[in-house]
């Protein structure tokens, strides 16, 4: 999955994917994701574990529609 924009059910997201090396483990990942969801609003899309331990991440957020300077609504 690419970075940038999905759709789902009308929902806007934005995704980061990510990938944690194998000297990573379970307990530290799980905290790291934690602190990306508090204080950034990710959460988590989808994790895929391979067989030499390296984990693909994808975490997703919501995105904000900003009115961009200078328009009107």
């Amino acid at each position: 999955m690419a970075a940038g924009l999905g759709s789902m059910d009308g929902m806007d997201y934005e995704y980061a994917p990510l990938r944690l090396p194998p000297n990573v483990d379970r307990l530290t990942a799980a905290a790291q994701l934690a602190i990306q969801a508090e204080f950034s609003g990710w959460e988590l899309a989808r994790v895929r574990l391979y067989r030499d331990g390296t984990r693909q991440v994808v975490l997703r957020r919501r995105r904000v529609n900003q009115p961009q300077p200078g328009l009107s609504y």
